[in-house]
């Protein structure tokens, strides 16, 4: 009897292998779910659409296609640009504009680059600023302020006129082209047009007699008067310098005189330049005088 019972087959195991309990924990893994779920079938839809795109003729045909949808869209009447509108400047700054960014119209607003367009106006001498933007209707709008000519420079090229900064805005033919506009002169002088023009209202009351200013040595500066007469103007407080001498004027006449230049440089000991002949006739009345 014992040996039956002992001969008796051992009741198997409830518990999983390790592998299967391995395999149940993994499947309690979100992280495992997640890409059961989600990474799979994107890795197949990636995997299935890398073969699709893998022959040339197929992506041909997608990249025909977009531009196509993408060209219709933005040649749609809505978005097209017919012309280009210029306010602010005159006919010339309008033409030079035209000039350096040639449109062929009518053309898609998605093709304007108006960062690029403004930058490139911008860069134009003459302007100040700048503003492009495409209105209603069609018109790229373009908002100019022009530099204003304060001053004719008379360089080595010629007559250039600048703005109050030195820029140049081009050359001028002719000097009574512009009779409103001082001259100014010398080296340097386009970069002092700020004190050039304070000197030159301070000039004011000599009128029609000013005929220009000029740059000495990079350093000071001679107001020209008809008559081959000069002021020679310190290098500081220039403009106080002048006020004086049109204020002795006023008392003395002194610039009605034979004197060729009025030399203030040295503001402790003025100075005062007669012609020759007032010279010479000076000396004679004082030789005559001490016989």
């Amino acid at each position: 009897m014992r040996s039956l019972m002992s001969r008796r087959p051992a009741a198997s195991d409830p518990a999983p292998s390790r592998w299967a309990w391995r395999m149940q924990r993994l499947m309690l893994t979100p992280a495992f779910l997640l890409m059961l779920r989600a990474g799979v079938p994107m890795a197949l839809t990636f995997l299935a659409g890398a073969w699709y795109l893998s022959d040339e003729g197929r992506r041909q045909a997608i990249h025909d296609t977009v531009a196509e949808a993408r060209a219709s869209f933005e040649t749609r009447p809505e978005f097209m640009v017919q012309l280009m509108a210029i306010d602010g400047g005159d006919d010339a700054l309008a033409e030079d504009i035209r000039e350096v960014v040639p449109l062929n119209f009518p053309v898609s607003s998605f093709d304007l680059d108006l960062v690029e367009i403004r930058k490139t106006i911008a860069a134009l001498a003459p302007v100040k600023t700048v503003g492009v933007r495409i209105r209603p209707g069609g018109i790229l709008q373009v908002d100019v302020t022009p530099r204003r000519p304060v001053a004719i420079w008379r360089g080595r090229k010629g007559l250039i006129l600048v703005d109050i900064t030195g820029t140049h805005l081009g050359t001028l033919p002719k000097r009574m082209d512009r009779p409103d506009l001082m001259v100014i002169a010398g080296e340097g002088a386009e970069a002092q047009v700020k004190e050039a023009l304070s000197l030159y209202r301070a000039a004011a009351p000599l009128g029609g007699r000013l005929r220009g200013i000029v740059r000495m040595g990079a350093r000071r500066w001679d107001v020209v008067l008809d008559r081959g007469q000069r002021i020679l103007l310190p290098e500081t407080d220039a403009v106080e310098a002048l006020e004086r001498v049109i204020a002795l004027d006023g008392a003395q006449d002194i610039l009605a005189r034979d004197v060729v230049r009025v030399d203030l440089r040295l503001g402790t000991r003025p100075t005062v330049q007669m012609s020759e002949q007032a010279t010479a006739l000076w000396w004679d009345i004082k030789q005559f005088s001490g016989q």
